[in-house]
Parts: C-alpha cells; structure tokens; sequence
C-alpha cells in the first residue's frame, strides 16, 4: 500500500510528470483497445470516449512536459525527446525511464555515484 500512495503523491515536478507519462500511456491503450473495437469489429462508436480522454491526457502530458522541463531545466534535446516520446503508443513510459536512469526526474533518479562504506 505504501507504494501505491508514493505513485499518487504529486509534491514535486518529477511525480507530477510521472503520473501523467503513465496516464498518457494507459489512454493509449485504451485507444488502441477502441479501435480495435472499431475497425475490427464494426463498433463505429467505440473510439469517441477513449479518444476524447486519449486527446485531454496527451495535451496534459504535452503541457506538464514543458512545466517539468522549466522546473527541472531540461535542454532544449531531453525537451524535445519528451513531447516525441507522447507520439508512439507506450513512448512516454520508455522515455520516462530513461529519464529517471539519466538524472533528468531529479528525486526519482537512481543515484549512480559510487557509496563509500565506513571501515
């Protein structure tokens, strides 16, 4: 339990981004679910709700993207790889892991610095 409510705390920049890059990826599949559903097997209708909700979160991403990248100091690069990673299905997963990896999540990126253990 204790995990779940670190995921939904939202204090800092790199949470916020975190949620959404999730949010925006589940939307996806959801998506991808409709229009299976749609042009599969006929069910015209069933992309409107999952696309609407899929367009709201992708603008969110798009917009707590450039908010994270201001408050973090993302370049103009590590900028750009987050608005294109909100493009491919799944893409902003991939790129918030490798942003957390690279020191780019500020306190969700593993410490990579070697510990020195007291003798």
């Amino acid at each position: 339990m204790g995990h779940m409510s670190q995921f939904f705390d939202l204090t800092t920049p790199a949470k916020r981004f975190r949620l959404v890059a999730v949010l925006e990826a589940i939307t996806w599949l959801a998506l991808l679910i409709a229009m299976f559903f749609k042009w599969v097997l006929g069910h015209e209708e069933a992309v409107a709700i999952p696309g609407m909700v899929h367009g709201i979160v992708f603008v969110v991403f798009v917009v707590v993207s450039l908010i994270t990248a201001v408050q973090l100091r993302w370049g103009l690069k590590v900028t750009a790889w987050a608005l294109v990673s909100s493009i491919p299905p799944f893409g902003t997963l991939v790129f918030e892991w490798w942003a957390q990896r690279n020191g780019h999540l500020a306190e969700l990126s593993v410490d990579t610095t070697p510990q020195r253990v007291a003798a």
